[in-house]
């Protein structure tokens, strides 16, 4: 597993955020952001993409149980639509740290991009899930979240086989798409080749 660094920022309380879905071309993207105890860890965390499902099942739970404090946050696909992923993706990380019962001190922000009018400073740590425990495990959370969503969706929208393909546009979605059409939970804007 990865060699994560506790504390970036040497802020306390430093607080993690990541996303989960930008990707795939249906159902929300997730945010999440997680504030960790001090000393917290687990030798098992690690980027969200690197753990087994098994595994990252535990972690959610772990770091659920034991953060100080946590939260997600999903914008959907006429709003991803309506705005883009990007600025998507920006609004629902901002919606999780807004949704924190515990103000941090400084954010470790995954990825290149943040909101520059925030009013907590932040770091942005390209590849940060894989190199900051805080960030892996708002990472571990915001992955675990959509998948459940989408999990749970898969049953009204069974035609689009998202057990398997959860949203992503793999071979058997795209064909599912040219024969089903696209559902109401699909994002226009990534699905224009389409009906």
């Amino acid at each position: 597993m990865a060699n994560l660094i506790e504390n970036l920022s040497g802020l306390r309380p430093e607080c993690g955020v990541d996303e989960a879905g930008c990707g795939p071309a249906f159902g929300p993207v997730v945010a999440a952001a997680v504030i960790l105890p001090d000393g917290w860890h687990d030798p098992m965390l690690d980027d969200s993409k690197k753990v087994t499902e098994k595994r990252r099942d535990a972690l959610y739970r772990r770091i659920v149980a034991e953060a100080v404090s946590w939260s997600v946050a999903q914008v959907g696909p006429a709003e991803i639509d309506a705005m883009n992923i990007l600025q998507a993706r920006l609004l629902a990380m901002r919606m999780a740290v807004d949704g924190l019962s515990v103000r941090p001190a400084h954010l470790l922000v995954d990825g290149d991009r943040f909101l520059g009018d925030h009013p907590i400073a932040h770091t942005c740590v390209v590849g940060g899930d894989g190199r900051c425990s805080s960030i892996a495990a708002a990472s571990i959370v915001a992955k675990w979240t959509r998948d459940s969503i989408i999990r749970e969706m898969s049953r009204e929208y069974d035609r689009w086989g998202l057990e398997k393909n959860k949203g992503y546009l793999t071979r058997e979605h795209i064909e599912l798409i040219n024969r089903n059409g696209l559902s109401d939970q699909h994002r226009r804007t990534f699905c224009k080749r389409f009906k």
